[in-house]
């Protein structure tokens, strides 16, 4: 996909995603990858497709790993590499594909399993995206997509972030939507799937808050993004307090062994 068939809105998006350092952040939620998989119930020889696959070191891999025939999608060219250098490294086979989640280079039906972790929720306009994905699936086929929880700790680290930010276009769906049942429910009307839903959580684990703060802002994309729109303005300091109060917070609520990150796993079955 050539940068020039973009909206704006999603170039922006893809060179968010492009910067810092994230297949350094999915290792921080690798558990929610294997669950997703897991709960998919993925087999051997299985066509499967991973939308928003990341550099893959969450959920993509570990899909492949079951002798399934994997493909990965993402919108971010920098993250397919850093998936290709992954997957060869563990020694698996995947198919990369540069896409967009809302409209899907693959034919009706063309896969087995659907899966996504915290990946399609990032697609602007939700109910395309969740049709784009009910369709590809053939009658039968399985649906996995793990999101973050808005009253979540990540959720709340996204409202914090977001609030300091410039104004989104009309008919914004924030991300953690995605998060709700009801929401989803909507999203998979008509479409075949009905939706049937797990709490889980990851865990976070870090020495201190400003450890967690540092983390962030040197390597996930929307924090430096954020920073850089900020700090010119004098206002990027602001922000960073905030979040590291609410890491302050998190850590010491969660105790010893780390506080969770809650998200929604929608599970489904397509009806044939």
């Amino acid at each position: 996909m050539e940068t020039t068939q973009l909206s704006e809105e999603k170039q922006r998006a893809r060179a968010v995603w492009a910067a810092g350092d994230y297949p350094s952040i999915v290792y921080q939620i690798a558990e929610m990858g294997k669950h997703t998989v897991e709960r998919a119930g993925i087999a051997e020889g299985e066509r499967v497709l991973d939308i928003g696959s990341g550099p893959g070191n969450n959920a993509t891999i570990l899909a492949a790993k079951t002798g399934a025939e994997v493909t990965g999608l993402d919108l971010t060219p920098e993250l397919l590499e850093a998936g290709r250098r992954y997957a060869a490294e563990a020694g698996v086979e995947i198919e990369w594909v540069e896409g967009d989640a809302e409209q899907l280079p693959f034919e009706d039906g063309s896969f087995d399993v659907v899966i996504s972790t915290v990946g399609i929720m990032f697609a602007p306009d939700h109910k395309l995206a969740a049709r784009e994905a009910a369709r590809v699936l053939r009658p039968g086929g399985r649906l996995a997509i793990a999101s973050w929880r808005p009253a979540g700790s990540v959720g709340r680290f996204f409202a914090t972030t977001a609030k300091h930010m410039p104004p989104p276009p009309d008919g914004f769906q924030p991300p953690p939507l995605w998060g709700t049942e009801d929401h989803v429910r909507r999203l998979f009307e008509g479409t075949g799937v009905e939706p049937r839903f797990e709490d889980a959580t990851v865990t976070f684990k870090f020495d201190s808050a400003e450890d967690a703060t540092e983390f962030y802002e040197s390597r996930f994309g929307p924090v430096i993004t954020a920073k850089q729109v900020l700090e010119p303005e004098g206002k990027w300091e602001t922000l960073r307090e905030e979040l590291r109060a609410q890491f302050a917070e998190e850590i010491a609520n969660g105790g010893a062994d780390g506080y969770p990150g809650e998200y929604l796993l929608t599970l489904g079955e397509k009806a044939g």
